[in-house]
């Protein structure tokens, strides 16, 4: 439970969290859901994971894997607003939404947040439900014009009409009585819909005046997302997405290192990094870790199809770009190497603390430099500064430095010794005594080659990447 009023800022570092979506789709029950809570209040809690979210549908009774269920009949109560199913979340029976299970994830020391979709159930337009508290009908507020393109669930608000903002307000004072901590918003930026972003910031903010507890607004999807809305979603959120969905496949993961086409545009996380900000995080999406696919939208019940280096890719660049972190696998049958990761205290210490995050070096890689049929991969290279977090803990590194070098290619690359170290550390410092840590020195899988060589000024990082591999060290002075 987060309350108001509060000393830090909503979300003060980029969440870390699980959501249902990668495993169960649109069916999760509410079994499922505690055994999740159950296994993070365990064993990930203590690295920073507090966040369990209830993904799409959970007022679908007819939900099933692999799609959604053309007019469905949806759960409503007498004004249209949602209500959770009471076969797959028992709790919620006789009018209690989701109050019950709210009060069991919280006295696990954990919050709870589920999605909802942009705009008013298409059944409470149909049944012409009144909007709570004004004399206005659902018919009167709906627009059928602006719907979302892949579920068929609502139709959109009309904001130029006062009982859009009213039914917002309802339903909002609905889920907040139930003591959500999480909100995650979909068919909000694409396209890009300002007036309903901003009619339900204000609805949130109105629930939270009243029910004295702060609910995190997450924004999706991401596609297209430009950064020049940047200064109107911290207006009016905690977190939006940057992309599509993120699935098992080293392709979703490259596309968040990628140029689109021709672009002169940075890379997608590199072009947001500059703007992660306390309180307010771009969101690379999903982390699709573990035991996934059990009755999700896509693919068969499976571990996640990423290696072992893919995998340790994507946390060192979700963390060095300061992405939040929502793992999508059933936490309690994934397997130990997943979970391993997941508890990585170097996770929270870089998304927590650290600033100046930025891409610093970028090159493709030839076989041959003068023959294009012989392109292995892209060597990236990331930096930050380490810093004490946003509520007073000190950093682990103060005073020191992160890196993070990338290998997109199928083979292993040796880095020669291109890679200064007084790239990462400043011209400065570069006489300094440093030492470096490998990041990753407690994870699975075989030890880093990562070291130090050379003297002074002429000191190097060097070492060998594995494919589709990082390098994630600490840079301290001794």
């Amino acid at each position: 439970m987060t309350d108001l009023p509060q000393s830090l800022p909503q979300a003060w570092r980029p969440p870390m969290g699980w959501n249902s979506w990668d495993s169960y789709g649109t069916t999760l029950t509410e079994d499922e859901l505690l055994a999740n809570a159950r296994f993070m209040a365990e064993h990930l809690k203590n690295a920073g994971w507090d966040t369990l979210v209830i993904d799409i549908d959970w007022y679908d009774p007819t939900a099933r894997a692999h799609g959604y269920n053309d007019n469905a009949p949806l759960i409503l109560d007498e004004y249209g607003r949602q209500l959770p199913d009471p076969v797959r979340f028992p709790s919620a029976a006789g009018g209690k939404g989701f109050g019950p299970l709210a009060a069991a994830v919280h006295e696990l020391g954990l919050k709870l947040g589920m999605h909802m979709m942009r705009g008013i159930p298409r059944i409470a337009v149909d049944k012409n439900l009144p909007v709570y508290g004004t004399n206005y009908t659902a018919k009167d507020v709906a627009d059928l014009d602006h719907v979302c393109k892949w579920n068929p669930d609502n139709y959109g608000l009309n904001q130029s009409h006062p009982g859009a903002q009213a039914w917002y307000d309802a339903q909002l004072d609905l889920f907040a009585s139930w003591g959500l901590d999480f909100l995650k918003v979909d068919d909000m930026q694409t396209p890009f819909h300002s007036d309903e972003i901003a009619a339900y910031h204000r609805a949130i903010a109105k629930a939270e005046a009243k029910y004295g507890r702060s609910i995190d607004l997450s924004l999706s999807p991401g596609g297209w997302v430009a950064t020049s809305y940047v200064d109107f979603l911290r207006e009016n959120a905690q977190m939006w997405r940057i992309s599509d969905d993120l699935w098992d496949r080293w392709e979703d993961i490259y596309q968040q290192f990628a140029r689109t086409g021709p672009s002169p545009l940075p890379p997608r996380l590199a072009r947001w990094a500059p703007f992660q900000t306390t309180g307010h995080w771009a969101d690379a999406d999903m982390v699709p870790f573990g035991h996934i696919g059990l009755r999700a939208e896509r693919g068969d019940d499976r571990q996640s199809r990423l290696t072992l280096d893919e995998q340790k890719t994507l946390l060192a660049l979700w963390c060095m770009g300061r992405s939040p972190l929502m793992v999508g696998g059933d936490l309690p049958t994934s397997n130990s190497d997943a979970i391993a990761l997941l508890q990585n205290p170097a996770l929270r210490e870089v998304l927590a603390g650290s600033t100046n995050n930025r891409e610093t070096v970028r090159e493709r890689i030839f076989g041959k430099w003068w023959d294009e049929s012989t392109y292995r991969g892209e060597f990236i290279v990331w930096s930050a500064d380490a810093a004490d977090w946003a509520d007073g803990t000190r950093s682990a590194h103060h005073g020191g430095h992160y890196a993070a070098l990338f290998w997109t290619g199928s083979d292993t690359y040796e880095i020669g010794r291109n890679i200064q170290l007084q790239s990462i550390v400043g011209l400065d410092a570069r006489n300094d005594d440093w030492t470096l840590a490998d990041l990753y020195a407690d994870a699975p899988g075989e030890p880093a080659d990562v070291r130090l060589e050379g003297v002074g000024a002429d000191r190097v990082i060097t070492g060998t990447i594995p494919p589709h591999g990082v390098l994630w060290v600490a840079l301290d002075r001794r």
